[in-house]
């Protein structure tokens, strides 16, 4: 499924309601007639300069597709209008409108857009695409909430997000898991900036005649529910309800429809995280509920405040000093445009600045060693050795030389480190196994544990086109006991994609015919979003044979 369409999330709804994932009140443009016709197919057709792959998934407003751009040999998502949507002036001065405030929004954290335009009558949006799961696809499928230090890692760099959009006085108003993408690399991207603010008369439900009301009513704020106008302190409540869910591993409110869920996010006081959670800091805990509150001056007023009083949290398995290299922090303001960052990419940014000043501070230096001649000498060597002794940033460092993964206190813990590892992720899969082998005390419980750390590493070999390395993790899993079905037929998988992108079309084939005699969609649902979507493509390309 495409990280930037959004799907339903109330089972129930009324009679006459169309969907219960926005709600509108005196929309702007008329509703479009309900016979619209039968959308179009991209898939292998070229728009431009972006060849069309795949359909990735559907919204009330557009169809996504992957494609890649000709040009710069790059997979991008194209947005494309609907059809019943595009003869209307109003929908495609917004749709252009708001993608284009989007694209001042340039941001680790912030899904980029890369182009607006037309061709042949077709409206679409081209950006960046994000290779691997959403927020909710991770709770799901963990089955419970995160881990604090994982949880921190995601609210920070949301929060980063959330800040740069307040500065270009943007504000999201569909922040929601399924917005909130981790990529395979455990950087974490808020897609869909802007766009939420399109209204779809076609699915309305009148609650108020003021104003207009959208979002998705699970983490609705207030003054959304009541059609007032909003701000980033919107965003900050819809982000709190989001941490609650990734804490709890549900939301704070629900019900059998839109309605019942909107009235409670204006009069219920969620249940306190601490007593779904009682292993969670306290503080942490604070922080979500003073982001849920009712009225929006005793919320966050801003995302900077959030990200400072989750500074001040102490929290095992997260960096003390995560922030503390940061231009401006705790002088008055933040710079957020690198607060999304941990500190690989900032020693990076660091030494990127520091190559390019290097040569002029070279000169300066040496135009005064010549003219200091030898009286000097004493304090060149001692510079000389200053600088051969200095911190060296993380582009200097040998591979045996970075920081040593922390182990945690058990294997659980290890592996949801892992999966969340936005950088050296490969030693984090690796630890898995390092720390906790299967042998011995726990040896199950360690054995499941380093084969889903096989699985995770495989992954990542294969994304990095590490194939391999990839095939062999592939291979030893599929040697795991075919009672073991999950493991087994992961490895199965995983060699078929292999093969297929190494040519090997014969294996390919053999591998696909075991996948289809002994898989079952219960078991094609636990082989991970970023193989299965791999997968599927294999399947597409080798149908079986007579078809």
């Amino acid at each position: 499924m495409s990280p930037f369409v959004p799907t339903p999330e109330i089972p129930s709804r009324p009679a006459g309601f169309a969907s219960a994932r926005r709600m509108t009140a005196t929309p702007a443009t008329p509703a479009k007639p309900p016979d619209s016709p039968a959308e179009s197919d991209f898939a292998g057709r070229r728009l431009g300069d972006y060849q069309i792959l795949r359909r990735l998934g559907r919204g009330g407003m557009a169809e996504v597709y992957l494609a890649e751009q000709q040009s710069l040999h790059r997979q991008v998502a194209i947005k494309i209008l609907r059809q019943n949507l595009s003869g209307d002036d109003g929908y495609i001065r917004r749709f252009r409108h708001e993608a284009q405030a989007a694209a001042k929004l340039v941001h680790a954290n912030i899904v980029q857009i890369f182009e607006v335009g037309c061709l042949d009558g077709v409206h679409y949006i081209a950006q960046e695409y994000v290779a691997g799961q959403n927020l909710k696809q991770l709770v799901t499928r963990l089955g419970h909430g995160l881990e604090a230090p994982q949880a921190v890692n995601v609210i920070r760099q949301v929060a980063a997000a959330l800040h740069k959009a307040a500065e270009h006085n943007i504000t999201h108003r569909d922040i929601k898991p399924e917005n909130i993408m981790i990529a395979v690399s455990g950087d974490v991207k808020v897609a869909d900036f802007g766009l939420a603010r399109i209204a779809q008369p076609d699915q309305a439900l009148n609650l108020t005649q003021v104003g207009v009301t959208m979002g998705t009513p699970l983490y609705m704020s207030p003054e959304q529910v009541e059609g007032k106008e909003v701000d980033p302190r919107s965003d900050i409540y819809s982000f709190g309800v989001t941490c609650y869910h990734m804490l709890a591993g549900r939301p704070p409110f629900d019900g059998e429809t839109a309605l019942a869920v909107a009235v409670q996010h204006l009069k219920t006081e969620p249940k306190r995280l601490e007593a779904i959670r009682p292993d969670l800091p306290e503080g942490l805990c604070r922080i979500v509920h003073k982001m849920l509150a009712k009225q929006p001056g005793e919320r966050y007023q801003r995302a900077i405040d959030l990200l400072k009083d989750l500074r001040g949290l102490r929290i095992d398995g997260v960096d003390v000093d995560w922030a503390a290299d940061l231009p401006g922090f705790g002088s008055g303001e933040w710079d957020a445009e690198t607060s999304g960052r941990f500190a690989a990419t900032q020693q990076l940014s660091q030494v990127l600045r520091s190559e390019r000043t290097a040569p002029a501070r070279w000169s300066a230096r040496r135009i005064a060693l010549l003219a200091a001649g030898f009286i000097v000498a004493g304090f060149v060597v001692g510079a000389a050795a200053a600088w051969t002794t200095r911190p060296q940033p993380l582009l200097k460092l040998a591979s045996d030389q970075r920081p040593a993964i922390k182990k945690f206190e058990t294997v659980r813990e290890q592996y949801l480190f892992a999966q969340m590892s936005s950088h050296n992720q490969e030693e984090a899969w690796q630890a898995v196994a390092r720390y906790f082998p299967p042998t011995g005390e726990n040896s199950g419980e360690n054995l499941r544990y380093s084969r889903l750390a096989t699985k995770g590493l495989a992954a990542y070999y294969l994304s990095s086109n590490r194939l391999p390395d990839a095939l062999a993790l592939y291979e030893r899993l599929a040697k795991v006991e075919p009672t073991e079905r999950d493991f087994h037929l992961a490895g199965v998988a995983g060699q078929a994609v292999v093969y297929d992108r190494l040519g090997q079309d014969n294996k390919v084939v053999e591998l696909l015919v075991e996948l289809r005699a002994s898989a079952s969609p219960t078991i094609a649902s636990r082989l991970g979003e970023y193989l299965r979507g791999e997968l599927q493509k294999v399947i597409e390309k080798h149908p079986p044979q007579g078809e």
